[in-house]
C-alpha cells in the first residue's frame, strides 16, 4: 500500500474513530463529565511526558559519557514526542495511544524493534571486501588549531592498508 495512501487513510480514519467513541463516551457519562476527562487527560500526559522526558535525556546523557552512541533513547525521546501529541489530541482513541507509549518496557521494546527492523540501520554494509580506503593525518594540538575553520590547508598523507578480521 503505498504511504500517501496509509497517511491519507489515517488523516480521515483517526478523527472519525474520535468522534465516534466521543459520542459513545458522552451519551453513557454525560457531555461535561466527557469533556472534563478529555482534559485531565491532557494535562495528566503532559506531566508524565515531562517527568519521562528528563528521564530519557538523563539515560542518553549516561550513555554519550560513556562513550555510546544514544540511539535507543533518541528513539524513546522521539515516541515520547508522539506521545505528547497524541495526548494533546482532543479524544480517547489518542489518549490511550499516548498512555500505552508512557509505559517504558513497551516504549523499549518499541525503540529496540524499530532499530533491529528498518532502515534506520548503518548505510555502511559490508561489501565481501576487507579494504577500506581513506586518509589519515596525525597533527599536533597546535597544528589542529590552526587548521580549523577557514584555515584548513588540502594537505593529507595517504595509507594504505588492510584489514584482517577473526570473525570469519
Amino acid at each position: 500500500m503505498p504511504i500517501l495512501a496509509i497517511i491519507l487513510l489515517l488523516f480521515i480514519g483517526i478523527p472519525l474513530i474520535e468522534i465516534y467513541v466521543l459520542i459513545e463516551v458522552g451519551s453513557a457519562i454525560g457531555a461535561f463529565t466527557t469533556i472534563f476527562a478529555v482534559v485531565f487527560t491532557a494535562v495528566l500526559g503532559v506531566a508524565l511526558i515531562r517527568i519521562q522526558g528528563f528521564s530519557t535525556l538523563q539515560k542518553a546523557q549516561a550513555t554519550m559519557n560513556q562513550g555510546g552512541v544514544p540511539a535507543l533513547e533518541m528513539f524513546e525521546g522521539v515516541m515520547l514526542l508522539f506521545a505528547a501529541i497524541c495526548l494533546l489530541i482532543p479524544g480517547f482513541f489518542t489518549d490511550t495511544i499516548g498512555f500505552l507509549l508512557l509505559i517504558p518496557p513497551l516504549r523499549h521494546y518499541l525503540a529496540q524493534r524499530l532499530i533491529s527492523n528498518s532502515a534506520f540501520k548503518s548505510r555502511f554494509r559490508h561489501q565481501g571486501t576487507d579494504f577500506l580506503e581513506g586518509e589519515y593525518e596525525d597533527l599536533t594540538p597546535e597544528q589542529q588549531y590552526l587548521r580549523s575553520g577557514s584555515q584548513r590547508q588540502q594537505q593529507s598523507k595517504i595509507i594504505e592498508g588492510q584489514i584482517d578480521s577473526d570473525d570469519k
